[in-house]
């Protein structure tokens, strides 16, 4: 009988985290203040702890995990590496198609890995309120859960499509003292401009991060501070848990690298999570195909441009060099929340740009699709985030069907879908409209790109 679900012991959890800016061939361009500086380590205290700060400008290659962050992350770590092998048996194909389910967490989601870790650092730093934004809500769950844990307040600012969508999320914050507010909202100088130019607008995550940011740095006790979910070094690192324990996950199911790494990409965390550990195999030698997969509604990989953009709408944060479709765009308003940044978080995009991953776009339909076959296969119901990750790994498998190839797939199982039923319910009756962006509103959007610095596309040329 296959082996369904692999276990490691909890001494076998990761002690350290892995930096992937220590090995790429051709190190990312540095964040810029608006005058075209690089961005100095003191620029940032007003936003983040200095402890934070540190590892978000680090080039070590391996940073340990603080004792009491472990003992935290060992309430649901390591988390299991499941086979699976009912939706092997529906596609008939001869692939092997693994994934890890980080939807054990707490809060239901990978999120969890880097919000302990962003909490205690804080706490450490003598932080007393944490202020953030949330686009589905997981993020938003995620540090209401870690907050309370380390006994920090948390100010929510949830994109206002997903804060009418999936109103358990606020409910879930609530639990745990967090307070969770739709953005754009009237209590910051940005969410009330954005009110007056576009009273009805959904929302998007720039406009939810300059709330944030503004709520953080305008507190005169200086005891605040703001945390991010995704798409910054130090949180991508955090989420490298994921792909280090699966990396021993497969040595003990008898596979040395697995030869496709799929995973969502909103901002980039989970993606970075599950592939960074591989993509170091990658640039020694190994064979890995990787995969980002994001949504059609905001395809700043396949469809953007590599340049140096602002992380938020009203330009509060330095400028990133990132794949982007403009601080400004507001994408369609799509049941997966967490997929609607506009851009991509630095580290993924330089190694996009240096061919160590090749991007793919997945429209809301065909993702609901594949989430369905997932359900009434594999049993579980998962987040609409994920299920653009398994709408390519059926893709691959199809493939490799096709090829009549023995491949093994891995791929992020991000969360798990139990407060996302309303889109379901949506697709299951035919009132689910694809999500597809067109062609027009992306180049009005892109055009809006103010290029003040060019990013130029560094490679090394090797792949």
């Amino acid at each position: 009988m296959d082996q369904v679900k692999i276990f490691l012991d909890e001494k076998d959890m990761p002690k350290q985290w892995y930096n992937l800016a220590a090995d790429l061939p051709t190190p990312m361009l540095p964040p810029l203040t608006p005058d075209g500086q690089p961005v100095r380590p003191e620029m940032l205290e007003a936003v983040f702890p200095k402890n934070l700060i540190e590892q978000e400008m680090s080039t070590k290659r391996w940073i340990d995990i603080p004792q009491e962050v472990q003992e935290i992350l060992h309430t649901w770590r390591p988390s299991p590496l499941r086979r699976a092998l009912r939706l092997e048996k529906f596609l008939k194909t001869p692939a092997k198609i693994y994934y890890k389910d980080e939807s054990c967490s707490p809060s239901g989601s990978h999120k969890t890995n880097t919000a302990i870790a962003q909490a205690w650092y804080n706490k450490q730093f003598g932080v007393k309120r944490i202020t953030t934004e949330t686009g589905a809500g997981q993020w938003g769950t995620a540090l209401s859960y870690a907050c309370h844990a380390f006994g920090l307040e948390c100010k929510v600012f949830m994109v206002k499509v997903s804060f009418e969508q999936k109103p358990l999320r606020k409910i879930m914050m609530g639990l745990w003292n967090a307070d969770c507010v739709a953005s754009p909202s009237n209590e910051t100088n940005a969410g009330r401009a954005i009110l007056a130019a576009m009273p009805n607008t959904p929302g998007s995550l720039a406009i939810a991060i300059s709330e944030a940011i503004e709520a953080a740095v305008t507190d005169k006790t200086g005891k605040t501070r703001y945390a991010l979910g995704s798409v910054l070094n130090h949180v991508l690192l955090h989420q490298t848990i994921i792909g280090l324990e699966a990396k021993k996950q497969l040595k003990k199911a008898g596979i040395k690298t697995p030869d496709i790494v799929i995973g969502c990409a909103g901002g980039g965390s989970n993606f970075a999570g599950i592939s960074f550990p591989f993509v170091n195999d990658k640039i020694n030698g190994a064979k890995i195909e990787i995969i980002p997969v994001e949504s059609a509604a905001c395809p700043k990989m396949t469809k953007g441009k590599f340049a140096y953009d602002h992380g938020d709408v009203a330009a509060m944060t330095p400028l990133l060099p990132m794949h982007t479709l403009g601080s400004q765009f507001i994408p369609p308003a799509i049941h997966a929340g967490g997929l609607r940044y506009h851009g991509m978080a630095p580290l993924v995009s330089q190694a996009i740009v240096e061919g160590l991953m090749k991007p793919h776009a997945v429209d809301q339909l065909h993702s609901y699709e594949a989430a369905m076959i997932w359900a009434r296969t594999e049993g579980f119901i998962i987040a609409p985030e994920t299920s653009n990750a398994v709408a390519c790994v059926i893709q691959e498998a199809k493939k490799a069907k096709k090829e009549g190839k023995e491949k093994v797939i891995l791929f992020n199982l991000s969360g798990h879908g139990l407060l996302d039923l309303a889109g379901y319910d949506k697709y299951l009756h035919g009132k689910l409209e694809s999500s597809e962006v067109s062609s027009d509103e992306i180049k009005r959007s892109l055009a809006r790109v103010q290029v003040k610095y060019h990013a130029p596309m560094r490679k090394s040329g090797k792949w």
